[in-house]
């Protein structure tokens, strides 16, 4: 059995580079545009009732969770650099992930259309992604939790491995289906 270390992060520990190059920024660029298609075929085999069951760990998320938790997770970083593509160092305003993944849209809704959002969103922001100059990257915002200066480039390297750590999640609730608690 795995310990809740490689459960909760199966991509290991998030590491933000000191100096991020331009192939970096490429290949987490790639990995955010593959993201949607991988959970899609990761899901292709599930059932609606199989992605509420099948959790990643013991207390975990289960499936259709850790799915709207990154088209909203997603979304926000979407905004994000938006915000600070369009204005100097904002202060982004946080959200309850867990309390979000407890909302009628996170466990109700049909996991097609969610995939279906996913996609939509990925594709719009790698648009934005692939338009952006180093400069542009080198923008910031203030994440208010501990007043954190956050760089595009940074909050890019975050979402790749967000990105490469849930589908991991979607994985393992597969392989593992361990219970609620």
């Amino acid at each position: 059995m795995q310990d809740i270390e490689q459960l909760k992060y199966p991509a290991g520990k998030l590491h933000i580079p000191e100096k991020i190059t331009q192939e970096q920024v490429e290949i987490w660029i790639k990995t955010i545009a593959l993201f949607p298609k991988k959970v899609k075929t990761e899901l292709t085999d599930l059932t609606n009732q199989q992605t509420i069951r099948y959790h990643y760990r013991a207390g975990g998320w289960n499936i259709k969770q850790v799915l709207n938790h990154c088209i909203d997770s997603h979304m926000n970083s979407f905004i994000r650099f938006k915000l600070a593509l369009t204005e100097e160092n904002p202060i982004i305003r946080p959200y309850d992930e867990t309390a979000w993944a407890e909302l009628p849209d996170t466990l109700l809704y049909d996991v097609s259309e969610s995939i279906q959002l996913l996609q939509l969103i990925h594709k719009r922001w790698v648009f934005l992604l692939n338009s952006l100059t180093t400069e542009q990257f080198n923008r910031t915002f203030i994440h208010p939790d501990g007043d954190e200066v956050v760089t595009l480039k940074e909050n890019l390297c975050i979402y790749a491995w967000h990105c490469e750590n849930h589908f991991l999640h979607i994985v393992n609730a597969k392989k593992f289906k361990f219970p609620k608690d």
